[in-house]
């Protein structure tokens, strides 16, 4: 069994191989070719335990992931995917679940701007600067001519430490930090939200023509991104996945108050599969509460890549 820490995942992929995993995985969600069933929820008093496991042709694993929102001195977003051979159902591989959804899901990020931004894109806003949001702004700088970051966080004193983090990164494009999130939505061709908020994150106000909006935060029914402003002025969302119209608040509330149907809500695999073109006349909002058969594409991805070039630890099973 091949053992893959933080350090050798990041030297193994680069976000744009993430990009290019996470395409392939809406190509094989919308060609139906997997399985995989609703994740399991459990909680431990306010946080989450999540169970995702999936199986596709070529592989087949499993993730755990903890979700514990008060944490101060570890990422609110922590697991382990593990890997099985489809061939002989041998563990081939245990890998730092904690950098690989956040790489996934910075990945989903950037393959909403790849397909939904404008050409005209220039600004990207982030409201939660926690590890996540890190891997949104490195993806979406990857795939758009971004010019300008801004960031905002409720609690002001983590944007420092976020900004010496995204510097490791990021070159030669300034970063801000907006006095308010509305003023961060103003200066933003692209907004990224990524908060375990139970309330809207972004302002109820007439702000929002034209530019996309990436939910990335809200993924139990009572977690909530987006504004009624926003949501009664759609003319569709895109979604990650089927299952996002029983996971999110910023779904399920607008359907139960019926600011959206369900035949607003679009499956982003059509985009990726080219079936479905976006509107740049209107608002784009791409909503995503993530799926095991992400985590699974992402893990072979690095696997293989890890082989390719001798990286991580063989351990006995």
């Amino acid at each position: 069994m091949l053992f893959l820490n933080e350090k050798d995942i990041l030297k193994a992929a680069a976000i744009e191989d993430m990009i290019a995993a996470v395409e392939k995985a809406y190509v094989v969600y919308e060609d139906n070719d997997f399985q995989m069933h609703a994740r399991s929820h459990f909680t431990i008093q306010n946080n989450s335990v999540l169970f995702m496991p999936c199986s596709s042709d070529r592989a087949a694993g499993t993730k755990i992931v903890t979700v514990f929102p008060e944490n101060k001195d570890r990422p609110v977003t922590q697991g382990a995917v593990v890997l099985v051979d489809s061939k002989n159902g041998a563990v081939k591989a245990l890998l730092d679940g904690t950098v690989l959804t956040a790489l996934r899901t910075g990945a989903l990020g950037g393959a909403a701007a790849k397909f939904l931004a404008s050409d005209e894109a220039k600004s990207v806003g982030l409201i939660g600067t926690g590890y996540q949001g890190l891997y949104q702004i490195i993806a979406v700088c990857a795939v758009c001519k971004i010019q300008e970051i801004f960031l905002f966080n409720r609690s002001s004193s983590k944007i420092p430490h976020f900004i010496r983090n995204l510097k490791a990164y990021i070159k030669n494009i300034p970063i801000h930090t907006a006095e308010t999130a509305q003023d961060l939505v103003q200066k933003s061709d692209i907004i990224i939200t990524a908060t375990t908020s139970a309330t809207p994150v972004l302002p109820e106000a007439d702000l929002y023509q034209r530019k996309l909006i990436i939910g990335i935060g809200s993924y139990m029914p009572h977690m909530r991104e987006f504004p009624e402003h926003l949501l009664q002025n759609l003319k569709q969302m895109f979604i990650d996945s089927h299952d996002a119209v029983n996971e999110s608040g910023d779904i399920l509330i607008p359907l139960q108050k019926g600011w959206l149907s369900e035949a607003q809500f679009i499956p982003f695999s059509k985009v990726v599969t080219q079936k479905v073109k976006p509107d740049f006349t209107q608002t784009r909002v791409f909503k995503s509460t993530g799926m095991a058969l992400f985590d699974l594409i992402a893990a072979e991805t690095v696997y293989e890549k890890a082989v390719q070039v001798q990286l991580g630890q063989e351990l006995d099973f």
